[in-house]
């Protein structure tokens, strides 16, 4: 019984891409397991409120993750 834990940080992603994230880790899953695993096969996505979330020693926002996928510097 696989489970998939997933730790996002709040804001980042909408409830879409979180669907989506479960709907492809299954299928991961699923490929390398087997299709009888499906219904075993639990995602966890768990949101961590901005700025608990430390990366190198430095904490890490909503907003600074954004800027990092827009390409762009948090500043």
């Amino acid at each position: 019984m696989p489970l998939i834990q997933v730790k996002l940080i709040e804001g980042v992603f909408t409830e879409m891409q979180k669907r989506e994230m479960i709907h492809r880790l299954t299928e991961a899953m699923v490929a390398v397991e087997g299709d009888n695993m499906r219904a075993v096969t639990w995602v966890v996505v768990e949101e961590v409120r901005s700025g608990h979330w430390g990366i190198g020693g430095e904490w890490l926002t909503t907003a600074a993750v954004k800027a990092l996928a827009a390409g762009t510097p948090a500043g």
